[in-house]
């Protein structure tokens, strides 16, 4: 079987597969075909992947004689069709959010598995995007935060008098967020963390951070982790202490996602104008609709003095290394539809089943087929 990696839009620095990855996959037994200089803003040439047994093709030649292509962002619906009918579309497409490429991937009998669904199990872990980026964006958040805050992070003792550290308030204690907590206390500010999950709690606290407690939250055990919908009384209760914290912050990083959802908004215009001048807002749920009310996608604006940083792909800004997680979670996966060089789709195993999105006409992972039929 041929394997095809793409070069990945312009705006996305990091690729589906490094040459080390490649060469796992050769020794598998397939051949593996890259789209020329598909690696390159990951820091991987032609010649890098020439080196360990893959071809270097245009992109029509990767679309049109691969069996399965393995990519980062979604293909646009025209060169899934220069796709052979029985081949495979590997990615993170984003299925939940995109029900019109979903749409078109099971009109056109498409098979397709999109790497955000991989279930929250501890099987799955080793296979989860997800939080292999957070991990990314945790990190970078923060990096991000202190390069665009008028003031240093950490407490200094000088001939010119002391600096206070500055005081950091993460939203949400996922991967990403615990990674920022970490990121921040290494820099030396004074941390603050929130979450609705009490488990988080714990975590938050093993790494030097004050926690944020806010009771009534509702639980879900079958959420794998992450938040669920909150009722409006403890969500106005949530918003109020956010307000009296972020009012004497001077970055808060916002972190809070649910599947499929919209974002939950956090960080109320009012707060936002409560905050001291010089402060700043990064935003990591910005592509699914903001934690902050004021936060516009892709874009930094102030507002009353405060920088509001709306992040979208910020794993793309650390390519070499998130390429690398990424490609270490696409093998483990594709150890489990890979068998002797040939694809083999086993859909009585959960993971399989779970990540894909449509095989012959059908929708497969059961949170899209809720989708497609509201």
């Amino acid at each position: 079987m041929t394997i095809g990696i793409l070069k990945e839009p312009q705006e996305e620095a990091r690729v589906a597969l490094l040459p080390e990855a490649v060469k796992t996959l050769i020794s598998w037994g397939t051949h593996v075909i890259i789209e020329s200089d598909a690696g390159l803003s990951a820091f991987a040439d032609n010649a890098s992947y020439e080196a360990i047994g893959a071809s270097i093709k245009s992109r029509e030649e990767v679309l049109t004689e691969s069996d399965m292509i393995c990519g980062i962002q979604p293909l646009i619906q025209e060169e899934i069709l220069k796709m052979k009918p029985e081949s495979v579309l590997l990615g993170q497409m984003g299925a939940l959010f995109n029900p019109d490429l979903t749409k078109f991937l099971i009109k056109e009998k498409r098979t397709a598995f999109s790497m955000e669904l991989v279930p929250r199990t501890t099987r799955a872990q080793s296979m989860d995007v997800l939080s292999s980026m957070a991990t990314v964006t945790g990190y970078k958040a923060v990096l991000l935060a202190a390069s665009s805050l008028p003031r240093f992070f950490p407490m200094f003792m000088t001939a010119a008098g002391s600096i206070t550290p500055a005081k950091v308030l993460i939203l949400g204690a996922g991967v990403a967020g615990l990674q920022a907590i970490a990121t921040a206390k290494r820099l030396g500010g004074s941390v603050s963390a929130f979450d609705v999950r009490q488990a988080a709690k714990e975590e938050v606290l093993s790494l030097g951070a004050k926690f944020v407690d806010v009771e009534g939250a509702k639980e879900d055990k079958a959420a794998g982790g992450y938040a669920v919908e909150q009722t409006p009384e403890f969500i106005q209760k949530q918003k109020d202490t956010i307000h009296e914290y972020a009012a004497k912050s001077d970055v808060i990083i916002t972190t809070a996602q649910i599947p499929g959802r919209k974002a939950p908004l956090l960080v109320e215009e009012r707060t936002v104008l409560a905050m001291k001048p010089g402060s700043v807002i990064v935003d990591l749920a910005a592509s699914s609709g903001g934690n902050c009310a004021l936060t516009q996608a892709d874009k930094t604006i102030e507002v009353n003095g405060v920088r509001i940083i709306g992040v979208g792909n910020i794993a793309s800004e650390l390519p070499q290394d998130a390429s690398k997680m990424y490609g270490k979670n696409y093998l483990n996966f594709l150890k489990l539809i890979i068998n002797n060089g040939e694809i083999n789709l086993n859909f009585e195993d959960d993971i399989v089943k779970g990540t894909c999105v449509c095989h012959a006409g059908e929708a497969v992972n059961s949170r899209i087929s809720e989708m497609l039929t509201k």
